[in-house]
């Protein structure tokens, strides 16, 4: 029997989180920020996926496993060290834009910033944009209704 997802949406509050959890007031800032544009760029409100991630929309992904959950269709989690931003998928139209998008590091599927004054933030909305594009197509997506 496979594992059940551990990152689920929560009922926890967005602001409570940020103020009780990020002690860095430009982080903290820099989070409020980009819970404007996420919200913006993708029509839906934050919420809380896990005890750390702020995740925008969702959609339901099934792997050739068997394996199978919901996740936010982007979302950021503002850790100690640095911003973990889930905005990235492997696309054609998102590769080149790394080369823009300034000072990072990249992971596995999440982009590392320490700060939101060492990105351009045009081309996160692009990265984002396109992210939620080819999750809409790939994936049962609530941006479909958006």
């Amino acid at each position: 029997m496979a594992k059940p997802n551990k990152t689920t949406e929560t009922q926890v509050s967005v602001t409570d989180f940020i103020n009780s959890y990020v002690e860095n007031e430009q982080k903290k800032a820099d989070s409020f920020e980009l819970i404007k544009l996420m919200s913006e760029w993708t029509g839906f409100e934050p919420k809380m996926w896990g005890p750390t991630i702020i995740g925008f929309g969702s959609y339901h992904y099934k792997y050739a496993s068997g394996h199978e959950g919901d996740m936010p269709v982007i979302g950021f989690s503002p850790r100690k060290a640095e911003f973990s931003l889930y905005v990235y998928s492997p696309t054609e139209e998102n590769e080149p834009l790394l080369a823009d998008l300034g000072k990072f590091k990249m992971g596995k599927a999440c982009i590392y910033v320490k700060k939101l004054s060492d990105i351009n933030i045009d081309t996160l909305e692009k990265l984002c944009k396109t992210t939620i594009a080819y999750i809409n197509k790939h994936h049962e997506c609530a941006c479909r209704e958006k």
